[in-house]
């Protein structure tokens, strides 16, 4: 059997979400499902006003046995006779998924956990893991499509070539169409023919950059169309602002796929503006593809 997909579970409601559409995607991938409960600081996992835990009423055997039970009989809910083995491990939550995401195929979190504040659209688990885990990191969050397409950020770079084939495969898996999405606008360096070409030319010149931002996308997508012809593709170009325009395509996808890091990106950050973005204000859940590292 290929590599798992993995969930993190900590008792949240957002983790049991994303134990269901772990699930579904374990058994669209044909494969089985890891279910995963870091122990850390025992009073880190305890929901708000709880009693601190003591070894006298048992609380450690229900923190080991009853959450992760509970989430595989959710599993199994969603997807009978899947094949699902649970792992409960001390250590630090973000730590224990980083390196359990090495053999999977998948790692899904939800978009918040019992740790973070209230304040934050988006828990720190799922920040990290996507600047830093390895493979593919699904964030549940939103209300997404059942009926809608693969939405997929195109950009050019390479994790927006690696995000790209992912969309392909994740649309094919689904029987559903594919949106590939290039945004652009004014300040889009796709255009340039070499320093002499004077950005007020690129800005001026809207056809031209329009024409080069065409080509990118259609070339974004070729290879994916050879290999997955089964796969109807919308090559969608919009003038807009990148994030605004993603986040606003998400409302109607049942995913939506970007690469860690695009182009424009500065050097020293591992999770770019737009996918960062996407983690917080998507309409869908938001699977995050990596580069080669």
């Amino acid at each position: 059997m290929s590599d798992p997909v993995i969930v993190g579970v900590d008792g949240s409601a957002s983790s049991l979400t994303a134990v269901d559409v772990a699930a579904r995607e374990a058994h669209l991938r044909g494969t089985s499902l890891r279910i995963v409960h870091a122990i850390g600081s025992p009073s880190a996992h305890l929901p708000p006003g709880a009693a601190p835990w003591s070894p006298a009423d048992h609380g450690l055997e229900a923190m080991v046995h009853g959450l992760p039970a509970r989430a595989e009989e959710r599993a199994h809910a969603v997807a009978p006779g899947l094949e699902i083995t649970r792992s409960v491990v001390t250590g630090d939550a973000i730590e224990v998924l980083r390196i359990e995401s090495r053999s999977a195929a998948l790692t899904v979190v939800g978009s918040r956990g019992l740790t973070g504040f209230s304040g934050l659209l988006l828990g720190s688990t799922a920040v990290h893991l996507a600047a830093h885990g390895h493979g593919p990191l699904m964030v549940v969050r939103g209300r997404p499509d059942p009926a809608g397409p693969v939405l997929c950020a195109v950009d050019g770079s390479p994790a927006g070539e690696r995000a790209v084939d992912f969309a392909f495969a994740e649309a094919a898996l689904r029987g559903a169409p594919l949106v590939a999405l290039h945004v652009w606008n004014s300040w889009s360096a796709r255009a340039y023919e070499g320093p002499g070409d004077p950005l007020a030319a690129v800005v001026a010149d809207a056809d031209r950059l329009r024409e080069a931002e065409q080509r990118l996308l259609d070339r974004a997508v070729t290879g994916g169309q050879k290999t997955y012809p089964q796969v109807t593709v919308e090559r969608r170009l919009v003038r807009s602002r990148i994030r605004t325009a993603l986040i606003d395509a998400s409302r109607e996808a049942q995913v939506v796929v970007a690469g860690a890091r695009g182009n424009g990106g500065f050097t020293g950050l591992l999770l770019g503006s737009v996918s960062q973005a996407l983690l917080h204000h998507a309409h869908c859940p938001v699977t995050v593809v990596r580069g080669t590292e």
